[in-house]
């Protein structure tokens, strides 16, 4: 039996370009989403730079256990089951293949991890739309993407090309997360759109979609991504913390939305505070 058959929903988290928060919006969704109850895996889709394994605090060097020489055993952090090539070789390797090794890994690290039974599987996919994308796209049936952005122009353009790729490979876009939407300042309270104002609306109109997440520009979630704990847990009563959560909920209430018309098949999922 497939690796996959025990996974409800399996949801990437994509940009269509670096340097806008994916990783650590992605980590932090499924803290917030195991939080809640669910049951949550964390796939690091990127072999060219696995960053999870530091974002999630697992120490270097750790390996997966490998059973029967093929399958392997997920690494369990902050009580998700987690798989990147991060823990297949050192942090200072630099993986110097072509496409068609990445893309060997990359299935090899999706299909013969032991996922078990997951409400959901969040994949972190790396920038770009290119041979992972693909990949992924065609060898299983995904949920959804979530599209991580930041409200700048330029980021934008490169978030539309995420989408235009989804949709030729018919992945339902569930939501526009607006990464460093708001900066406020810890002095004095002021308030400042640092890189634009209302892209991720303009974004998720355009196409669509709707605007399932505001994240602020908050040193203490790079301060705790960079510590290995993320935000969600390490400062819970933050108002980045709350913003994850709410993104979270949010994503769940997307994915309830295309279960009810009969779009994907998957158990009714609710968060709840107890």
């Amino acid at each position: 039996m497939s690796h996959l058959a025990g996974i409800s929903h399996i949801v990437c988290i994509a940009s269509g370009k670096g340097g806008v928060g994916k990783s650590t919006t992605a980590t932090n969704l499924a803290v917030a989403l195991q939080q809640s109850g669910f049951r949550v895996g964390l796939l690091d889709a990127d072999i060219y730079g696995p960053s999870l394994p530091a974002m999630l605090g697992v120490p270097e060097g750790t390996r997966p256990t490998v059973v029967d020489k093929k399958e392997i055993e997920p690494i369990t952090a902050h009580g998700l089951a987690t798989a990147s090539i991060g823990y297949l070789a050192d942090r200072d390797t630099a993986m110097i293949w072509r496409a068609p090794m990445i893309v060997g890994a990359f299935q090899q690290i999706l299909t013969q991890t032991r996922w078990g039974e997951l409400d959901f599987l969040i994949v972190d996919l790396p920038p770009g739309t290119g041979d992972i994308q693909l990949s992924l796209s065609q060898q299983v049936r995904l949920t959804g993407a979530v599209i991580v952005t930041t409200p700048q122009d330029i980021a934008l353009l490169d978030a539309e090309k995420a989408i235009r790729m989804f949709e030729k490979v018919s992945v339902p876009v569930l939501g526009v997360i607006e990464n460093m939407s708001l900066h406020v300042c810890s002095e004095c309270g002021h308030e400042s759109h640092i890189f634009g104002e209302g892209g991720g609306e303009l974004l998720a109109a355009r196409y669509g979609a709707e605007v399932i997440g505001h994240l602020p520009l908050d040193v203490s979630i790079r301060h705790q991504g960079d510590a290995g704990t993320p935000v969600v847990l390490a400062a819970p009563e933050s108002h980045a913390a709350r913003c994850y959560r709410d993104a979270a909920a949010a994503l769940v209430g997307q994915v309830e939305q295309l279960a009810s018309t009969g779009q994907q098949k998957g158990p009714n999922l609710h968060i709840s505070d107890d």
